[in-house]
């Protein structure tokens, strides 16, 4: 199975549809934040291990904090996996930080301040004149 095969895409997004679910409304988990969603997942070719990016809105603190809580319930992810989805082998999973959102969101937010920062200095220009 090459790594970027249709049956490959198909099973990432079926295993992060999962995740996201489980995640979302089964884990009881207080350390884990309810601003945490599954950006993207890889499923190595042979179905043995899957990375999972996550992004957690939020300080560090929540990050971290969200990060020890999905590590220490990886055996109830992979159980649930297991279930839902009819696999050859169930993927070891390892939890990656993603700050692509985060960076998103702040890049908007200066964007913005600068807009914001060039029509001021227009309106200045204008009632000088």
């Amino acid at each position: 199975m090459r790594k970027n095969s249709i049956k490959n895409t198909r099973i990432n997004g079926e295993v992060q549809r999962v995740l996201a679910e489980t995640i979302r409304g089964e884990i009881k988990d207080p350390r884990i934040s309810p601003w945490t969603s599954v950006v993207a997942v890889e499923v190595a070719p042979d179905l043995k291990s899957c990375k999972a990016w996550i992004s957690v809105l939020g300080d560090d603190e929540a990050k971290e904090n969200t990060l020890q809580g999905l590590r220490s319930a990886e055996g109830f992810i992979k159980r649930q996996l297991a279930k839902t989805i009819n696999l050859r082998n169930t993927p070891e999973i390892s939890f990656v930080m993603d700050q692509s959102i985060e960076y998103g969101v702040n890049m908007s937010r200066r964007i913005d301040e600068v807009i914001a920062s060039d029509t001021e200095n227009m309106n200045r220009g204008d009632q000088e004149e």
